[in-house]
């Protein structure tokens, strides 16, 4: 059946947008099996949540915008909620095409092979994994990866978090829970998964925070999930009862902040601990200690992959798009904020822009008590780390390809 449609898309198609050659025509009408009426080429979309879940809901604003500033009609987008990350995801890929989507994108890494899968099956059909890694290695000309480079931005939220410490501790209201044996200040930070994705991005928010106070240590703890609100409230509320005076997050809910600052209200453990959050604004739960969210602006991506489906153009193997492209962004300061923030924030911002900040500057951190000379990414066909990404003294994350790649454990941070 898979084949005989594959077929019947070939022949129905003048030209298709999926096969992405700049010189093809947008795709004509087509007559799917499934609906009674003929209509146009679609944009399949696969989400891993829906609304209520903060990365979900990132990606579902980003699309909406995106069409929106495009003129791409409601009618013309086909949307799947809450699709595991598993053979659902292949069905739903499969049931896309078969309603007319000539692009299928997808927003979570787990989604990945699954959408190979159909790749595999459809070649006159686009399919893109968002945060994926495996596209520019498949062998499929039709299959694509993109990414943020939200590093930066979790650098940045490093440096809100950072003035946030410096002024608790110049007003001198931390108190000795919230140092550690040595008088480095203690900073938690709630992991989804022990993958590149999460350690590169708890990494720079650590830097960013080491950037403003240099005597802080990191306690990182995995929830095994991307969104468990109950387990992200557990974590959360573990890593304050060991003194962390902030918690970040790499956990698409708001069960953190929402715990922190219920421990605030109850005064809990005798001191206050402050959230950086992840995707959206944690302001609404989280009113008092929520400082900022290091977040994404998906509209650039999928402006840029909707035009090229509106142009059929080539959708690029690897996209991936920071400060320079408006892709990322901090949410909203807090009222909690420590006074000079935001110019501190313009002012990393202006110098990553430039150029004249990397966020992986081996200066500034050390691994096994040395700085780095070599630091190996794993970008190459085998995904294993034998590519050399350390060059002029930074390692250079998601030049190589979109998604995320720096793994290396540095000094300073402690995972359990």
């Amino acid at each position: 059946m898979k084949k005989l449609l594959s077929a019947l898309l070939v022949l129905l198609m003048v030209f298709t947008v999926a096969g992405c050659s700049s010189n093809e025509e947008k795709p004509a009408d087509n007559n799917n099996e499934t609906q009674e009426e003929t209509s146009s080429a679609k944009i399949g979309i696969i989400l891993v949540g829906d609304e209520n879940e903060g990365y979900t809901y990132a990606h579902m604003e980003g699309i909406k915008t995106a069409a929106a500033n495009l003129g791409i009609a409601d009618s013309d987008i086909l949307w799947k909620y809450t699709i595991g990350e598993d053979e659902s995801c292949y069905d739903a890929a499969v049931d896309l095409v078969e309603n007319g989507a000539t692009l299928v994108i997808s927003n979570s890494y787990g989604h990945q092979s699954f959408m190979q899968q159909a790749a595999s099956e459809f070649p006159d059909i686009t399919f893109v994994a968002d945060t994926g890694d495996t596209a520019a290695v498949s062998g499929l000309a039709n299959l694509k990866n993109a990414f943020t480079s939200v590093y930066e931005s979790r650098y940045v939220s490093g440096v809100v978090a950072g003035m946030k410490i410096a002024e608790l501790r110049d007003a001198g209201t931390l108190v000795e829970e919230n140092f550690d044996e040595n008088g480095n200040i203690k900073v938690g930070y709630v992991g989804a998964f022990p993958y590149a994705e999460v350690v590169s991005g708890y990494t720079a928010f650590y830097l960013g925070i080491k950037s403003v106070v240099e005597n802080v240590v990191m306690y990182v703890e995995y929830t095994n999930s991307w969104f468990d609100i109950n387990a992200e409230a557990t974590v959360g509320d573990d890593l304050m009862s060991q003194g962390c005076v902030i918690v970040g997050q790499h956990a698409d809910s708001t069960g953190a902040p929402s715990q922190l600052q219920k421990n605030m209200e109850e005064n809990k453990y005798g001191f206050t601990a402050y959230s950086v959050g992840y995707n959206v604004s944690m302001l609404d739960v989280a009113p008092d200690v929520a400082l900022t969210s290091a977040s994404n602006v998906w509209a650039k991506f999928y402006e840029y992959a909707f035009k090229c489906w509106l142009n059929g153009e080539t959708i690029m193997t690897d996209w991936t798009g920071g400060y320079n492209d408006g892709a990322v962004e901090i949410t909203a300061l807090g009222t909690s904020v420590a006074a000079g923030t935001q110019e501190a924030v313009d002012a990393t911002i202006a110098k990553i822009k430039s150029g004249e900040l990397h966020v992986f500057d081996a200066s500034t951190f050390t691994i096994n008590g040395e700085t780095p000379t070599s630091i190996l990414g794993d970008v190459d066909a085998d995904f294993t780390p034998e590519t050399e990404c350390l060059i002029d003294g930074y390692f250079h994350e998601s030049e190589f390809r979109s998604a995320p790649y720096f793994s290396a454990r540095i000094d300073g941070i402690i995972e359990k």
